[in-house]
């Protein structure tokens, strides 16, 4: 996923998707590419790495009255 990507992130607590959050950085180490992300409301960028399991472009809802 290239910087920018709208994403959402998997939860660890619940195994929900979570949105809100955007790629800020691709980091490849030898056991793959991993994402550091920033969420979209306030502009911070999370501590850790996410792997690509943990990471999906986020999905379009479509709204019920359209």
């Amino acid at each position: 996923m290239k910087q920018g990507t709208r994403v959402e992130v998997r939860s660890r607590f619940d195994d929900h998707w979570a949105r809100g959050f955007e790629v800020c950085d691709t980091v490849d180490e030898q056991d793959g590419v991993r994402y550091r992300l920033r969420r979209r409301s306030d502009g911070s960028v999370l501590p850790v790495l996410f792997s690509d399991d943990d990471v999906r472009e986020e999905k379009r809802r479509s709204m019920w009255w359209m």
